[in-house]
């Protein structure tokens, strides 16, 4: 199994700051995307405090006895706790909170994947673009019991109101589950920013046909950037080069 891998990030064409954040772990073994929000420096903080405690706790854990559901749980719990106290010491900061998804490669042939939010994980294969996560959003739940259509989606005034996110003491749970890849698979993990740009078969056009994964990062952002770009863009693809 090899993986290849790239991410990029921009604050797009409105905004001042970027208050997005990724990791990508220099081994291959975990990738992480956060969209903060609650401010210019409440957004920022959270998505770094996030992409921080997430990379250490998985770092920290890696070898231990745990499994892969449990210390990808528990890195977020910790994130979580970390943003909550991080609310207290700074109270200006009270509202921030952030999505988050991440991917981790650890036991072979069993990659997962976790998220909160709408930062979202997509796969490509055979020219198919596949949305593997489910948005925690007021307008995915209309979706989904038929309120509103994708379409009406996309422009209602609702799009950005999550059910979940991380900062926040009512918080749940994540979803984790299990992602199957094959080689010449490629996943995108991204922002909303890309998301509220370009529609899936525009995201699937850049995975498919430009193959150097920093060409197509940056196409991607780029052509988020061309639609509007009205905010902060962040992307990071994976190829899985050999079967996994």
């Amino acid at each position: 199994m090899k993986l290849k891998f790239t991410g990029f990030s921009d604050p797009g064409l409105i905004r001042s700051s970027n208050q997005d954040a990724y990791y990508i772990d220099p081994e291959g073994r975990f990738f992480i995307v956060a969209d903060g929000m609650g401010g210019h420096a409440g957004g920022e903080e959270a998505s770094h405090i996030a992409t921080r405690e997430i990379q250490a706790y998985l770092v920290a854990n890696w070898d231990g006895a745990e499994s892969d559901t449990e210390i990808l749980e528990k890195a977020l719990w910790q994130a979580n706790e970390a943003i909550l106290q991080d609310q207290q010491n700074h109270p200006e900061r009270a509202d921030m909170g952030t999505t988050v998804v991440v991917v981790l490669f650890r036991q072979a042939g069993a990659p997962l994947c976790a998220h909160v939010g709408d930062s979202r994980l997509y796969r490509l294969r055979n020219s198919q673009l596949e949305q593997i996560t489910e948005d925690h959003t007021w307008v995915a739940r209309a979706i989904k019991i038929g309120d509103i259509t994708a379409e009406e989606a996309r422009i209602h005034p609702f799009r950005h109101v999550l059910s979940r996110c991380l900062g926040r003491e009512d918080l749940n749970q994540f979803d984790v589950q299990p992602l199957d890849v094959k080689g010449s698979d490629r996943l995108l993990l991204c922002s909303d920013g890309l998301t509220e740009e370009l529609v899936d078969e525009q995201i699937a056009d850049c995975l498919q046909n430009i193959p150097i994964l920093e060409k197509a990062s940056i196409s991607l952002i780029e052509a988020a950037k061309e639609h509007g770009g009205h905010d902060n863009i962040t992307v990071v693809i994976v190829e899985v080069q050999e079967n996994y």
